[in-house]
């Protein structure tokens, strides 16, 4: 009786699983060709406060102004995420965790915000002074400009929108996130 309960759970979550593999991505997809990582990541470097300059919208961050990203090492290795920003006035947080997933590089990591379930975060590129970071991951749904100064110089704007275009991203599909 026991081995015939086992069976039927992990039937029914190998089929919660292929559904959630399934079901289709909401948004355009704004690089058909995203590339590898272009630099190796010093994951100490990474750490602490990015402001969003640019994002491709995507439902969980809709509208959302101020968004910053704070990243913290913890003792097993694992990355805690905090999430922040503003919606018609009110302000919304979401707490997750990151594991690296690609040793070689730092540049991969699969991160999460609902439990067991992990969505691919890639640096793609960032200054080698970690003044900026472009981050982006398999499907070319999604993409994220980041810096350390929530309202950078204009040139330093120019000159990251050139790279999103140079590693292939739609720059119409970009929102500009106010801070």
């Amino acid at each position: 009786m026991r081995k015939s309960t086992l069976a039927i759970a992990l039937a029914g979550t190998t089929l919660l699983i292929g559904a959630c593999a399934a079901i289709r991505r909401h948004g355009p997809v704004g690089n058909h060709a995203v590339p590898q990582p272009a630099k190796l990541v010093d994951v100490q470097r990474y750490m602490g406060r990015w402001y969003e300059q640019y994002r491709y919208e995507a439902s969980f961050e809709k509208e959302m102004d101020g968004v910053t990203a704070e990243y913290s090492l913890e003792h097993d290795g694992t990355v805690r995420v905090v999430n922040r920003g503003q919606r018609r006035g009110k302000w919304k947080e979401s707490i997750g965790k990151a594991k690296i997933v690609d040793a070689a590089t730092n540049a991969k990591l699969k991160v999460s915000f609902f439990g067991p379930f992990y969505g691919n975060y890639w640096v793609l590129d960032h200054d080698d002074d970690y003044q900026w970071s472009i981050v982006g991951e398999p499907s070319g749904r999604y993409l994220w400009v980041l810096t350390r100064d929530p309202r950078p110089s204009a040139e330093l704007l120019s000159d990251i929108e050139g790279r999103v275009k140079s590693l292939g991203y739609d720059r119409s599909l970009l929102r500009r996130t106010q801070h």
